[in-house]
């Protein structure tokens, strides 16, 4: 299996895929502004695999909120603090440890299919366990019908990706205590997937 550490490497190679002019800075973010209507505070937020680009920090300041970037990747990192300096960024695995603070809004787009498969529930409830009463959580995934893992390489390095399945998702956020407030196969007919959840009072 690969750990995410190695996540981290692969995407220390590729990060010009994030920083060329093809890159689509509109991928996710209509996602976003629906998940943003949802939110009843405007206090720290946290964009989970934040990448380079810097598209949700910027979209999350301008909603009035206090952003923090977390990434496991050192190159995506150090780009990410050249493009706003005044941001605090984590480097970390976000299976070890705690989450760096608590928040009213958590992202994860594209990022947490990365981690071990074993790992989703325990990730999942540490994400929402860090969620102020009615904060939201926005996160992407696979939308299968079972859980399952794969890996592939059509980014370049071979590369790693679990998921719960929409009905272990969504059974996984119920009992956690949490409201559904959207499920979209945003790409349909591909399996992307993403899900908006509110932190019960």
């Amino acid at each position: 299996m690969i750990k995410p550490l190695q996540i981290g490497q692969a995407y220390d190679t590729i990060t010009h895929m994030w920083q060329s002019d093809g890159f689509n800075r509109e991928n996710g973010m209509a996602a976003h502004k629906r998940a943003l209507e949802f939110a009843n505070g405007k206090g720290r937020a946290l964009d989970i695999g934040c990448g380079c680009t810097g598209r949700f920090i910027d979209l999350l300041k301008n909603h009035g909120f206090e952003p923090e970037g977390l990434d496991i990747s050192t190159k995506m990192i150090a780009l990410a603090k050249e493009c706003h300096p005044n941001v605090t960024f984590h480097h970390q695995d976000i299976c070890e440890g705690k989450l760096p603070s608590r928040y009213d809004f958590i992202t994860a787009w594209d990022s947490i299919w990365h981690i071990p498969l074993e790992q989703q529930v325990p990730v999942l409830t540490k994400i929402v366990d860090s969620l102020n009463a009615g904060g939201v959580f926005i996160f992407s995934f696979g939308g299968t019908n079972e859980p399952g893992e794969h890996t592939d390489d059509f980014m370049g390095p071979e590369v790693y990706y679990s998921s719960l399945g929409t009905n272990g998702f969504l059974k996984l956020f119920m009992e956690l205590g949490c409201i559904i407030r959207h499920l979209e196969f945003d790409q349909h007919p591909e399996l992307h997937t993403y899900l908006i959840v509110e932190k019960g009072f």
